[in-house]
C-alpha cells in the first residue's frame, strides 16, 4: 500500500480536479498505463509536476479510481477512514433516531468522501458494497473503522466489482452474528423483508423512500395502481396502505411472485385482491392496450438498461417511447409517477423525454412534483452524476 504512483493530469482537466472533481477518467491523464494494479495510491500531478490530489486506482464501470484527499501528504489507513465514517454516520444521526425508519444508507460514495464504496444500515445490521478490487484493497482498515464508530448485529459484503459488472456470489458474511434472513426492517412504518445473504439484491431499494412515502400520503386512495417493473412491490404496498382500490405489480423475474406475496402479508395486507404479475413489462403494455386497461396511477420506474428475450431497453434512448406507452393506459386526470436511475442525463433532459412524449402522443399534462436522492444519498455539487435518481410525478389532463 506504500507504494505511490504519479498521474499525470491533462491540462484542460487539471481546474476540475483542483476544484475537487472526484472520479477518475481516462481522458483526463496522459499515463495511465503506468498503473496497473488495483489499490495503489495515485498522485495527480499537472503538467509542470505541481501537486493536485491524491486517490486511489480502481477500475469500474464509471472509471478508473477516485480521488479521496487534497493532501499531498494523506495516507489512507485506519484512521483516515474512521474519520470519513465517523462523519457519515453524524449526517444520519436523525435517521438513527427515527423508530419508524430503520434502513437506511449510512455511508454513499464519493458523496461521504470515499468513491467505490457504499453502506448500508438494516436494524443493526450493516452492508458494505465494494465496487472495484481497489477499494477492497483497503477492506481491513474500512471494516475495522466500521466496527469502531458504531455498534451492530452483524456485518454482510457485496463484491460488485465482477469484470463483467456482475456481483461476484460467494458467502457474504463478514463479522457478529448471522443473521436469520430475513430481518425485518421499518420504513416509515412500513415493513420490509430483507435477505442480506442472497445475492446482489436485498429486498428493497432504499433511494425511493420519499417516493414512496408520498404515494401512501398523498396519492394513492381510491386509485387502481399499476407498479411496473415492481421488483418485490414496495410501492405497491405503500400504494396499497395508501387506500388504493387495487394495486397490479408487474416484473418479469420469477421471483417477484413470491416475493412481493411476503411483502403484502407482513404488512397486514391480502395479497390475493391485488394483482401480481409475472411478464415482460413490454408485453403487458400491448395487453393492457388490447384489453383498454386503464389506471389512475401507472408507476414507472425501470432499470436504466435491461434486456429481455425479446428487448433491449436504455433509460437514455427508450424512456420516451416507454413513457408513451404508459400515457395511453394513464386515466384522464390520473397520475404517472416517471421515475429513472440512469445517471447519464439530468433532470432537465428528462423532464425534455415527459413533454416530447405527451406531445407525439398529442396529450396535456402538469408537473405535480418532483424528487431526486433523500439525505442520506448524499452526493457533492462537484460530481452531478452522483445525484442520478429523477422523480417526476405527472398529471394526465382530459382534453
Amino acid at each position: 500500500m506504500s507504494q505511490e504512483i504519479k498521474l499525470k493530469i491533462k491540462p484542460k482537466f487539471a481546474k476540475e480536479y483542483r476544484a475537487g472533481y472526484p472520479l477518475l477518467s481516462k481522458d483526463a491523464i496522459s499515463n495511465l498505463n503506468e498503473v496497473s494494479v488495483e489499490g495503489t495510491v495515485v498522485k495527480l500531478v499537472d503538467e509542470r509536476n505541481q501537486f493536485i490530489a491524491k486517490g486511489y486506482y480502481g477500475e469500474q464501470n464509471k472509471g478508473f479510481g477516485w480521488i479521496l484527499s487534497q493532501g499531498e501528504n494523506e495516507t489512507f489507513d485506519q484512521a483516515f477512514f474512521q474519520a470519513k465514517l465517523s462523519e457519515a454516520f453524524k449526517h444520519r444521526i436523525h435517521l438513527f433516531n427515527d423508530v419508524e425508519t430503520t434502513a437506511f444508507r449510512v455511508f454513499n460514495g464519493e458523496g461521504d468522501g470515499i468513491g467505490g464504496l457504499t453502506i448500508e444500515y438494516f436494524d443493526g445490521y450493516y452492508l458494505i458494497h465494494w465496487y472495484n478490487k481497489g477499494i477492497y484493497k483497503f477492506k481491513d482498515e474500512i471494516i475495522r473503522s466500521l466496527q469502531a464508530v458504531t455498534e451492530y448485529k452483524a456485518i454482510y459484503q457485496k463484491k460488485r466489482f465482477a469484470t463483467d459488472g456482475k456481483y461476484i456470489e460467494q458467502d457474504d458474511f463478514v463479522t457478529g452474528e448471522k443473521g436469520q434472513f430475513p430481518i425485518f426492517v421499518k420504513e416509515n412504518g412500513v415493513r420490509f423483508a430483507v435477505y442480506l445473504n442472497e445475492g446482489a439484491m436485498v429486498g428493497v431499494f432504499l433511494d425511493q423512500r420519499e417516493v414512496r412515502k408520498v404515494i401512501r400520503d398523498k396519492y394513492a386512495k381510491g386509485k387502481t395502481v399499476l407498479n411496473t417493473f415492481s421488483y418485490t412491490g414496495a410501492f405497491s404496498v405503500f400504494a396499497a396502505l395508501g387506500g388504493a382500490k387495487k394495486t397490479t405489480s408487474v416484473d418479469l423475474a420469477n421471483r417477484s411472485l413470491s416475493k412481493t406475496i411476503e411483502q403484502f402479508s407482513i404488512n397486514g395486507i391480502d395479497y390475493e385482491a391485488q394483482d401480481i404479475i409475472v411478464e415482460d413489462v413490454f408485453r403487458y403494455f400491448k395487453y393492457a392496450v388490447k384489453k383498454n386497461l386503464k389506471f389512475g396511477m401507472v408507476i414507472l420506474d425501470p432499470p436504466s438498461f435491461a434486456r429481455s428475450k425479446k428487448h433491449t431497453f436504455s433509460a437514455a434512448k427508450d424512456y420516451t417511447n416507454l413513457l408513451k406507452e404508459t400515457i395511453a393506459i394513464t386515466e384522464d386526470d390520473g397520475v404517472i409517477v416517471a421515475s429513472t436511475n440512469s445517471s447519464s442525463f439530468g433532470m432537465s433532459k428528462f423532464k425534455g423525454m415527459i413533454e416530447k412524449a405527451f406531445k407525439e402522443m398529442n396529450g396535456k399534462f402538469k408537473y405535480l412534483e418532483e424528487y431526486s436522492l433523500p439525505s442520506d444519498f448524499k452526493t457533492i455539487k462537484k460530481f452531478p452524476e452522483g445525484n442520478y435518481l429523477k422523480v417526476v410525478f405527472i398529471k394526465k389532463i382530459k382534453g
